[in-house]
C-alpha cells in the first residue's frame, strides 16, 4: 500500500461551484456537506454523489472486492480505482452477507405478536390460535405488526387491517378510507379517548421527535397537546379560527402567558437542579482574561483537565493587574453572562433577536459549534444564565430533529435569498414564475431546489424547498456539532423530554424582576425577640415602592447587592437566599450564603431611607 504524508496525500479536484450546498450520503442516508474535506469523498462516476469517508470504508470492508461498487450507478472499475487512490481499503474477500450462515433464516418466520394497547387475550400477546378469534392478523402492508382478531373487533380473518405506522402514511397520501379500515385500537368503543397516542408494547421507545411527529398529524390529537412548542407545523385552513380580541382580552391573555412562562421556568429550575447533582466538589479554576473572554473560555474548556462535572471557580485577570481573588458564585455567573452575550453576537449565529445557526466554515473546521453547545449546557447546570436568543426553528431542530421542522421566511437573514423567495412566492402567473426561476437558475441549481414547474401552485413547494435548504440543510453539519455539545451533562436529553419548559429559557429572555418574584425568592428568618410580621411588612412595602419607581434603587440593584447576580439564574440559587431581621443600624449581606441581614426600625420611612442609602453607596463603591 502506498503511504503519504498529510501534505502530499492525494486529493480530489473539483470546481468551486461543486463545493456548495449539501447532498445525501447514499450509504447512511444522512446529509453530507459538499466540502473539500478529508472526511468527505466524491464519486468519480456520478458527479453529484458524495459520501462520508467512514461510510465508504465500512461499506468496502463489508462488501469486499467483488461487491464494492458505486451505490448509485453500480459502476465497479472506475469507482474502485478512485477509492483505492483516496485510501479506502478494499479487502480481497467475499461479501460479509454471503459468508454468514443462515443469514436469511428470519425471512422464513412469520411475525406473531399482538401490538394493540389493550390486548384482551388472557394467554398473552404471543398466543396465536388459528381459525379462532385469537388468531393473529398481521398488517397487510408491512407485516411487522399484529393484532388478535378480537382485540381489533374483526369478525373474519379476511378483513383487511393495517398498523398505526402504515395508517399514518396512508392518511398523508390521501388513500386512507375510514369506512373500510380498522384501527389498531378499538377507539370507536371508547368515550372519545384516542388509544393511538402511546407506542405499542412491541415498539422500542421512540425519541420525543418521532412521537411528536406522529401525534401532530391528527387535528384531534393536536388539540390535546400544548401547541406552543409545535407552532412550526401548520394546521389545515379548515381548522384555523380568526378572532379579534378586545384590548382587555389581549391584556388578560398577555398576563396568562406570563404566568404560564413563570411556571415553566420554575419547572426548568427543578430539572436543572436534578442535573446539577452530577457536579462534584472537585474544583476546576478558570483564569479568564476580561479583555478576551472568548479565547480565554475556549482555552479553559479545551484543557485536558477540564471536566463539566467539576465545580467551576472563575478568576478574572488582565494584562495590568494581578488575578482578582473572587471565587464567589457571582464571579462565575458574571463570566457566563458575558460569554452568552458574546455567543449571541458571534458569527456562529445569525438573525436579529431570534437567532439560527449560521454557516461559518472556519468555525466548522475548528469545531466551535460543539464548544458553543457545551458552553451553553455547562452554563445552565452550573448556575449561569440561559442564552435566551434561540429561534423557535433552531429550538425545534434541536428537540424534534431537523427533518420534522418547517422553517419560515423570517428565519432567512440573507437579503438576496429573501428577495428570491418573495419573487417566487408572489408570482401571479405561470409565465412570471418561469421567468423568475430562469433568472435564479444558478442559485436554485446550487441549492438542489430545481423541480419541474407545471402549474402556478408548484411555487409553494419550491419556496418550501428553498427555505429548508437555506435554513436547515445548509447548516446541518454545524447543527449536529451544536447538538453534540448540548448533550453535555444530559442537557439535550432533558430538552427533548421537556420541550415546553426549556423553550421558556432558551427562546425567551428573562422577564424583568418584579416585587412578587423578589419577595418569593427570599425566605425570611427571625430571632425570637424580633417581630417577624412587622419586618416582613416593611420589606414587602419597600419592594413595591422600588417597583413603582418611588426609590433611588431598582429591584436589580437589590438582587445585585444581596447575591452579586443581576438576574435569577435558571437553576436558581444555592444556597437559597434568606433574610434575617436584626437589631442593627444598616443592612448587611453575605454573598457566599446569599443572605441579607436587615435592620429593625421604628417606622417604615427609616427602613426605606436606610435601605436606599446602603444599597446605593455600596454598589457605587463596588463599581468604582
Amino acid at each position: 500500500f502506498r503511504s503519504y504524508c498529510w501534505e502530499h496525500r492525494p486529493v480530489q479536484k473539483f470546481s468551486v461551484k461543486e463545493s456548495r450546498g449539501t447532498s445525501q450520503c447514499t450509504i447512511c442516508l444522512d446529509l453530507v456537506e459538499q466540502l473539500p474535506l478529508y472526511t468527505i469523498l466524491k464519486s468519480p462516476c456520478c458527479k453529484s454523489t458524495w459520501f462520508h469517508r467512514e461510510c465508504l470504508q465500512y461499506q468496502a470492508l463489508s462488501a469486499g472486492i467483488y461487491f464494492f461498487r458505486c451505490t448509485v450507478c453500480n459502476n465497479k472499475d472506475v469507482f474502485q480505482k478512485e477509492m483505492l487512490r483516496m485510501g479506502i481499503h478494499i479487502p480481497e474477500k467475499d461479501a460479509s452477507w454471503e459468508l454468514e450462515e443462515n443469514a436469511y433464516q428470519d425471512l422464513l418466520q412469520c411475525y406473531q405478536h399482538c401490538d394493540v394497547r389493550r390486548c384482551l387475550c388472557k394467554k398473552g400477546r404471543d398466543y396465536n390460535e388459528p381459525d379462532s378469534k385469537w388468531e393473529i392478523k398481521r398488517c397487510q402492508y408491512c407485516g411487522s405488526r399484529g393484532t388478535h382478531l378480537a382485540c381489533s373487533t374483526m369478525k373474519s380473518w379476511e378483513q383487511n387491517w393495517e398498523c398505526i405506522e402504515c395508517r399514518s402514511i396512508l392518511a398523508k397520501s390521501g388513500n386512507y378510507s375510514k369506512q373500510k379500515k380498522h384501527s389498531l385500537a378499538t377507539s370507536e368503543k371508547t368515550d372519545g379517548t384516542c388509544l393511538l397516542e402511546e407506542p405499542s408494547p412491541k415498539c422500542p421507545r421512540q425519541s420525543p421527535g418521532s412521537q411528536r411527529s406522529f401525534l401532530l398529524q391528527s387535528p384531534k390529537i393536536m388539540c390535546q397537546n400544548n401547541l406552543s412548542s409545535c407552532s412550526y407545523l401548520e394546521l389545515p385552513a379548515s381548522n384555523s379560527v380568526t378572532m379579534s380580541l378586545s384590548p382587555l382580552m389581549s391584556k388578560r391573555n398577555s398576563s396568562t402567558r406570563k404566568k404560564h412562562l413563570r411556571k415553566q421556568r420554575s419547572e426548568v429550575s427543578n430539572i436543572l437542579k436534578e442535573l446539577k447533582l452530577q457536579v462534584n466538589t472537585k474544583t476546576t479554576r478558570f483564569n479568564i482574561n476580561a479583555e478576551n473572554i472568548w479565547n480565554s473560555a475556549l482555552k479553559e474548556f479545551r484543557k485536558r483537565s477540564f471536566s463539566p462535572t467539576n465545580t467551576i471557580e472563575v478568576k478574572f485577570t488582565n494584562c495590568k493587574k494581578r488575578p482578582k481573588t473572587d471565587p464567589s458564585p457571582a464571579s462565575k455567573h458574571h463570566f457566563f453572562q458575558i460569554l452568552m452575550l458574546h455567543l449571541q453576537n458571534s458569527s456562529l449565529f445569525e438573525g436579529s433577536s431570534a437567532k439560527n445557526l449560521s454557516l461559518d466554515f472556519q468555525a466548522v473546521k475548528e469545531n466551535l459549534y460543539f464548544e458553543a453547545g457545551r458552553m451553553i449546557a455547562v452554563s445552565l447546570v452550573h448556575g449561569g444564565p440561559s442564552p435566551g436568543f434561540f429561534s423557535k426553528t433552531l429550538f425545534n431542530c434541536l428537540v424534534y430533529g431537523p427533518e420534522n421542522v418547517k422553517p419560515a421566511l423570517e428565519d432567512v437573514t440573507d437579503v438576496d435569498v429573501v428577495q428570491t423567495i418573495k419573487m417566487i412566492k408572489y408570482a401571479n402567473s405561470l409565465s412570471s414564475l418561469e421567468s423568475t426561476i430562469h433568472d435564479c437558475y444558478e442559485f436554485l441549481a446550487a441549492a438542489g431546489c430545481l423541480r419541474p414547474i407545471t402549474a402556478l401552485c408548484d411555487k409553494d413547494m419550491l419556496v418550501n424547498d428553498i427555505l429548508i435548504h437555506h435554513v436547515i440543510k445548509r447548516i446541518i453539519s454545524p447543527l449536529e456539532s451544536f447538538r453534540q455539545g448540548l448533550k453535555t451533562l444530559g442537557v439535550l436529553e432533558k430538552m427533548q423530554m421537556y420541550p415546553d419548559e426549556f423553550s421558556s429559557i432558551l427562546c425567551h429572555k428573562p422577564e424583568r424582576l418584579s416585587a412578587e418574584a423578589l419577595c418569593d425568592l427570599f425566605t425570611i428568618h427571625s430571632s425570637s425577640d424580633v417581630d417577624k410580621v412587622e419586618g416582613a411588612d416593611f420589606w414587602l412595602g419597600y419592594l413595591q415602592d422600588v417597583e413603582s419607581g418611588e426609590s433611588a434603587v431598582t429591584l436589580e440593584d437589590i438582587l445585585l447587592f444581596a447575591t452579586g447576580f443581576l438576574s435569577i439564574p435558571p437553576v436558581g440559587f444555592d444556597p437559597e437566599p434568606t433574610i434575617k431581621f436584626m437589631h442593627k443600624s444598616y443592612p448587611t449581606r453575605n454573598r457566599l450564603f446569599n443572605s441579607l441581614e436587615l435592620p429593625i426600625t421604628e417606622t417604615y420611612e427609616q427602613f426605606k431611607n436606610t435601605m436606599d442609602f446602603t444599597i446605593r453607596n455600596t454598589l457605587k463603591v463596588g463599581r468604582q
